[in-house]
This record gives C-alpha cells, sequence and structure tokens, in this order.
C-alpha cells in the first residue's frame, strides 16, 4: 500500500493528524527533500527506509515503490504541502496504477494556506474578491496561452503565485499590463510557516525590486491583491440587520 501525504506548509506541526500517523507507521518514506521540511521525518519510526525524491526519477521513484509493495511494506510518498497543487502526483497514480499497485491521499495544508496565516490575511473580502487564483508564471515550465498571467490579472481577484520569484521581472510586467493598478498591494512570503520564515509587503509596482533587493530566488510564494488592503465590506452573515438560517435580523 502506497499513502500520499501532504506534509503541510512547512512547519512540523502542521502535517495533519492521519499524516504523521501514516508517517510513523510506514516502513519506506520517499520524501520531496528540496521543498519538505526534514523536522517532519522525525515521526518516522526508527528502522523506516528514506529516500530522497529529489535525488531520483519518476522512474527510480516507481521501482523503490515496487521493490517495497514486492517485499509486503508500506510506503508513504510525502509531498510539500498538499499535493493536490503543484504535486506531480498524477504521473504517479498512473503508473502505480498501471502496476495494480493500491493508494490513497492524505490531503495536507498548502503553502497558500500557511501564507494567509502568516500574513494575517482573507483571501476572500466583500466587494474586495470573491476569487483565488492560483497560478505560476511561465519559466521552463510553460503555462498555457490561455492562462497566461496577462489575463489572469484582468480580474483583479486575489492571486497566489508559486514558483514565480526568480521571474518577477516579466511578472511584474504581465500584472500591470492586465489590469491591476500599479499600487495594489502584494507580498512575498519566503518559506510560510518555516522557523525561517520572512514576510516582504510591497505592491505590484514595486514588487520586482523587492524580491531582488531582498536576494529572494526560491521557496517563496508571491501573494497579490485588495485583500491585503483596508477597504472592504463587513460580512452580512454576521450583520445584526441580516436574517440567516439560525436567527431573525434585529428590528
Amino acid at each position: 500500500m502506497v499513502h500520499f501525504v501532504g506534509a503541510g506548509s512547512g512547519a512540523p506541526d502542521l502535517i495533519t493528524v492521519r499524516g504523521a500517523r501514516l508517517l510513523g507507521e510506514a516502513d519506506v518514506v520517499i520524501y520531496a527533500g528540496s521543498l519538505v521540511n526534514p523536522a517532519l521525518l522525525d515521526y518516522c519510526r526508527e528502522g523506516c527506509e528514506i529516500l530522497n525524491s529529489a535525488e531520483m526519477t519518476l522512474e527510480q521513484v516507481i521501482a523503490a515503490v515496487e521493490r517495497a509493495e514486492a517485499a509486503g511494506k508500506t510506503t508513504v510518498r510525502l509531498h510539500t504541502g498538499d499535493s493536490s497543487i503543484y504535486g506531480a502526483v498524477r504521473e504517479q497514480f498512473d503508473e502505480l496504477i498501471r502496476r495494480g499497485i493500491d493508494f490513497d491521499v492524505c490531503p495536507g495544508v498548502s503553502s497558500f494556506c500557511g501564507a494567509a496565516a502568516s500574513l494575517k490575511t482573507e483571501y476572500t473580502l466583500p466587494d474586495v474578491s470573491q476569487t483565488v487564483i492560483i497560478t505560476r508564471a511561465a519559466g521552463r515550465t510553460p503555462v498555457p496561452e490561455r492562462e497566461s498571467i496577462r489575463s489572469l490579472a484582468a480580474h483583479r481577484a486575489t492571486m497566489v503565485l508559486f514558483l514565480s520569484t526568480s521571474l518577477t521581472e516579466k511578472l511584474q510586467s504581465e500584472l500591470l499590463a492586465g489590469g491591476y493598478p500599479g499600487d495594489t498591494p502584494a507580498a512575498v512570503v519566503y518559506k510560510a510557516t518555516w522557523p525561517e520564515e520572512r514576510i516582504f509587503r510591497c505592491t505590484v509596482d514595486t514588487l520586482h525590486e523587492t524580491v531582488t533587493k531582498n536576494g529572494l530566488t526560491k521557496t517563496s510564494l508571491i501573494i497579490v491583491g485588495g485583500c491585503m488592503g483596508d477597504r472592504y465590506l463587513r460580512s452580512l452573515l454576521y450583520d445584526p440587520g441580516f436574517t440567516t438560517e439560525f436567527r431573525e435580523a434585529e428590528r
């Protein structure tokens, strides 16, 4: 059996209870060593075989799983954040299905949630944005043209950008060209929820300068949007003049 486990956003205690239990029961753990906090491996039991997938190809990962299966062992494939976002898990699922190897998925706390917590920000504010766009700038890995930063920026929704810190010169230009005003609040969160976390607040028109001045190249999230500003409407849900299923509006 193979368990795909989301490691959480960085802090070892932000893994789910289920994820920690699965790590503690595993015979083999294959973890994304370039991204996962190694402190999470403290959940593993003594004698567990630990492999770093940063040094492996897909074929080597699957071969390691096959060896474990042949020996009747349980494997945990430990991915950063939640594996459904830039986790490269679909190709692993398909390989396991072809081989008749059973697997399941344990969700994790994505770094975009960890970053919001660190920023003390709500991404969806009434009259500001009710949409969160999770995307990345085009780099070595292409992005479909219909999902270009310029086209997505036209919505002026909350935008969370993964894997884009080394591309901010072009990114800033595309955000501005797409429709975000230059004074739109932005933030760069380096290693959200890790002990070494750092937060850099800026605006869209100072984004590239902020990133380069602080030497940020990777392991950072970029958040753009009015959700980090001061203007928003109060939620109707808790408005005394609004009737809900559970209470009548005050007269």
